[in-house]
């Protein structure tokens, strides 16, 4: 992935998904934007089991995250009621923003990988702020 320069940790979250029949498009196979969604349920996770509830960034830290670059490939097709595993690790951390690598797998088999780019921003005025330093701190650990 083009965006990822420096590999600052080996933590790889994971999180499972099952494919609904809303997932799918006419084919039978996973709609291509849905694959986004499943990396950005990961990613929210991560936070989760990180101690960072999104809501409370906002109340508490006035920040938010958004989605300024994302590059994905899509290998392997998925489809309705099949069991996959949504990864995500932070391969790139900086004042107000991070870069996530991201991986959709069923069992051993890559389906879908991403290198995603998040921008942290103040809530109101949506310019870039940094990232908490307790967080930044968690992250890089």
């Amino acid at each position: 992935m083009p965006y990822i320069n420096k590999m600052i940790s080996n933590k790889n979250y994971s999180w499972p998904v099952r494919v609904y029949y809303e997932d799918t498009d006419a084919g039978g196979v996973v709609f291509y934007a849905n694959y986004l969604k499943f990396f950005e349920r990961a990613r929210t996770e991560m936070l989760r089991a990180m101690g960072y509830e999104q809501d409370q960034l906002i109340a508490d830290e006035g920040i938010i995250f958004v989605v300024r670059a994302v590059q994905v490939e899509f290998l392997i097709p998925a489809r309705f009621n099949e069991q996959l595993q949504v990864s995500a690790r932070v391969g790139q951390a900086k004042k107000a923003s991070l870069i996530f690598e991201q991986q959709i797998k069923r069992g051993d088999e890559v389906l879908c990988e991403g290198s995603i780019r998040i921008a942290c921003v103040d809530a109101k005025s949506m310019r870039p702020k940094a990232i908490p330093e307790k967080l930044l701190e968690q992250i890089k650990a």
